[in-house]
């Protein structure tokens, strides 16, 4: 049994990615500081583990672990742990719908009835009375598949009363809360506002299903992860990974336990177990590693280690600001590009990044970026239902860690 366990521990740390400082220009000390700072937030049992990716110039320069994955059973946090990285789906959907562009079976400027015929005739909300009453109008144009990638195509932001526990207990096919969300009237004229919409995001999936003939889930698996090598990356977890899931956790009488059920994703003990809904806004699990697989790839313009997911045109245009002066983003300074946060101004550049860099956050704090600038990419991993300053501490440490 000692064999056993000291092979898998072995076979653990020969597949952790190489690390290599020199090639990444960062400053040996100052990254030593990372895993020391972020134990004091676990220590304190504001989160219950942590794990970070430091990476420049294509090469990691730090991987570190912190904590636990599992307060209650006393199961430490590992360098390859699996997170639910919730809305950090999101910008892998808009590269499957970008890979599809450049196969031209999309545009970003078709409208979305040209491929989804049930989102013909979709209204638009003109007021709203006493009551609730609802008076409708046609919009101006019919949403674009560009709209749902910026967030601008005026869908409301979360699914309707008929499909409420959808997110928890994932019961639906994507094809069936698709033609729910047709139905919904549309909260704005498309283009002129900024709404983050969840059923937007699904609508983009539904699209990479139709446009490629595969269920989403199996396209990201045999175009993006498969490619990248992302062993580590799935929506529904198999049997033999589940061991490395870390468990949502949340404050209760002033301690960490795990997360109710009614949390996105359902029970994280269950590990969506019977799940068909592919939640391309917030489904996937994935590592530490396989992130920065992605991210990199990105940094890179879009191939990596000689596999081709985009083309460099396509990621300038998918990390380019496209909603202008209109009020975009979760953070102040911030904007959106095709399904990417993009650092806008100075106001966006506090936590150290330079304009123009680009990433995404998930809802259990989670968060991933590129700094083109730095030619920096940081991945940040919890699994905490509640408020913590850990990440911006993070993102801050990594960028002041550059030597040269």
């Amino acid at each position: 049994m000692r064999l056993v366990v000291l092979f898998a521990v072995a076979l653990a740390i020969f597949a952790a990615p190489p690390i290599d400082r020199q090639k990444a220009g960062m400053d040996s000390e100052k990254l030593a500081r990372i895993p020391a700072r972020m134990k004091a937030y676990t220590d304190r049992g504001e989160v219950a583990g942590i794990v970070t990716l430091v990476a420049r110039h294509g090469a990691v320069a730090s991987l570190d672990a912190v904590g636990w994955a599992d307060v209650e059973k006393k199961k430490p946090m590992r360098t390859d742990s699996i997170f639910q990285i919730m809305s950090m789906t999101k910008p892998v959907c808009g590269t499957a719908i970008m890979m599809l562009v450049e196969e031209g079976k999309l545009a970003l400027t078709d409208p979305v009835e040209k491929h989804l015929p049930e989102f013909r005739g979709q209204m638009m909300i003109a007021a709203r009375g006493e009551g609730g009453q609802l008076t409708l109008k046609k919009p101006s144009r019919p949403i674009t598949v560009r709209d749902l990638m910026t967030h601008t195509s005026g869908m409301p932001g979360m699914p309707p009363a008929g499909l409420a526990e959808l997110y928890q207990k994932m019961d639906r096919p994507l094809a069936d809360a698709a033609l729910v969300y047709s139905q919904l009237p549309l909260e704005f004229e498309p283009g002129t506002e900024w709404r983050y919409s969840n059923p937007g995001i699904a609508t983009l999936g539904r699209l990479v299903e139709v446009a490629s003939g595969m269920p989403f889930e199996k396209f990201l698996e045999a175009r993006i992860f498969q490619p990248l090598g992302m062993k580590d990356s799935f929506i529904f977890p198999p049997a033999d990974k589940v061991d490395r899931i870390a468990i949502v956790h949340t404050a209760r009488e002033g301690k960490l336990a795990a997360a109710p059920g009614s949390i996105l994703g359902g029970d994280p003990r269950h590990y969506r177990k019977g799940a068909v809904y592919s939640a391309p806004e917030f489904g996937l699990y994935s590592t530490a590693e396989d992130l920065f697989a992605f991210y990199d790839c990105l940094r890179a313009g879009g191939t990596s280690n000689g596999k081709r997911l985009l083309s460099p045109a396509s990621v300038k245009v998918m990390t380019a600001l496209h909603t202008g002066d209109i009020r975009a983003g979760h953070l102040p300074g911030t904007g959106f590009g095709l399904s990417w946060e993009v650092t806008r101004n100075a106001m966006g550049t506090l936590a150290l990044m330079s304009e123009g860099s680009f990433g995404h956050g998930g809802a259990f704090g989670t968060h991933g970026w590129i700094d083109p600038a730095k030619d920096l990419v940081g991945v940040f991993l919890i699994q905490h239902s509640g408020a913590t300053n850990a990440k911006p501490v993070f993102m801050g440490m990594a960028a002041s860690s550059i030597a040269e």
